[in-house]
């Protein structure tokens, strides 16, 4: 499990989970989004999970501001439908 991004809007942790031998990488790990003003949070892996690090490393590569970032966090956050609860 690793932060791999944290603003006043979201957060975004990636769980790395190594594939067995023969299974494919794609069902393994996954990212959680918490939508901190809408209080949920939405786990993704599989082919929604390699979309999403594809569109972060490709718009890392431009210098994104916190703004862009939370913009295209958005985008999978509003299939959220899991409410955060706080232990």
């Amino acid at each position: 499990m690793q932060m791999l991004y944290n603003s006043d809007s979201f957060a975004v942790v990636s769980f790395d989970v190594p594939a067995d031998e023969g299974e494919d990488a794609l069902t393994r790990g996954g990212y959680e989004i918490v939508d901190k003003f809408a209080r949920k949070e939405i786990f993704i892996q599989g082919a929604l999970a390699e979309s999403f690090k594809q569109g972060v490393q490709a718009l890392v590569e431009t210098g994104p501001s916190e703004e862009e970032m939370d913009a295209f966090i958005e985008r999978f956050a509003v299939l959220s439908q899991q409410p955060l609860v706080l232990h």
